[in-house]
């Protein structure tokens, strides 16, 4: 593999972050690690920047790779009484492009992620490409994305949320967390270690994320057409040919909503498409941050 192999990429997120960014609202933490191009990756709910552990080994050798844990996740710095917001994540990550004086960055963003880093970055002369890996299409909402949002409305959906990802069997069912992986094993080890447990036995963690589903707003993803058309630069799609939520015959679809962009499909994965084919993933990436 590399001189950083999985578990050294792993171990990155269970240590102490590089650098705190201060955003206003908590503090951003952020992890850099290999050389070459700057690389920014941006994260999706509710996970953290360590979602990227497993493309690391792959592209530390040729890109210097920043991967963020946005405020509310991870190892940020912020409390039960912590402002977290999708445009907060917008306006957190311009902030760290500033204060990382990255000129010349390629962004990388998965899930909502993608839709934060188009938000944040369409037009910025700092942006030299964007890849998005299985995120918000202009399309709309699938139904699978809409009855996250139609819980958020419900007495208690926070407590049963929390409960539900700790639970082994259940949350592998399809209506819960089952459709996020075509390998649902997947959803043990250290995607439960990173995401799942802190959701299920951090109070903190748990109103974090649910804070930030409710700060959601659907004109966000219709807006995405205007957003693409200010978005000049070279885009690269990366998606799990079964991803339930962000359905790739809309992937096919958007390519056209952008002035440059093609689309990559990745055999036998979901919506985590990198952390079920990470060598196929990175492979793709690849061709678009060296």
């Amino acid at each position: 593999m590399t001189a950083l192999d999985t578990a050294a990429a792993s171990d990155l997120f269970r240590r102490a972050p590089d650098r705190m960014i201060d955003v206003g609202a908590g503090q951003v933490a952020v992890r850099s690690v290999g050389s070459g191009p700057d690389v920014l990756f941006v994260h999706g709910w509710p996970v953290t920047g360590a979602t990227y552990r497993t493309l690391l080994p792959y592209l530390a050798p040729h890109v210097r790779c920043h991967v963020v844990d946005l405020v509310g996740t991870g190892s940020s710095s912020y409390d039960a009484t912590t402002p977290v917001s999708v445009h907060g994540h917008i306006e957190a990550v311009r902030r760290v492009v500033d204060e990382l004086g990255l000129t010349d960055v390629t962004v990388v963003g998965h899930d909502s992620g993608g839709l934060i880093a188009r938000h944040a970055l369409a037009g910025d002369p700092r942006v030299r490409a964007f890849v998005l890996i299985d995120t918000e299409q202009p399309a709309g909402l699938t139904f699978r994305f809409k009855m996250f949002l139609w819980g958020r409305h419900l007495p208690g959906y926070g407590r049963v949320l929390g409960w539900l990802v700790g639970q082994r069997r259940l949350r592998r069912l399809p209506l819960v967390l089952g459709g996020a992986f075509d390998d649902r094993d997947l959803l043990d080890g250290e995607f439960d270690e990173f995401f799942l447990q802190p959701l299920h036995t951090d109070p903190v963690a748990l109103g974090a994320a649910i804070r930030l589903l409710d700060s959601f707003d659907t004109a966000d993803v219709t807006a995405l057409a205007d957003v693409h058309r200010r978005i000049d630069v070279p885009v690269h799609l990366i998606w799990g040919e079964h991803d339930p939520f962000f359905p790739v015959d809309r992937a096919r679809e958007m390519v056209d909503t952008f002035p440059d962009a093609r689309l990559t499909v990745i055999d036998g994965a979901s919506l985590f498409a990198h952390e079920e084919r990470p060598t196929d993933v990175a492979a793709a990436l690849l061709q678009t941050v060296q």
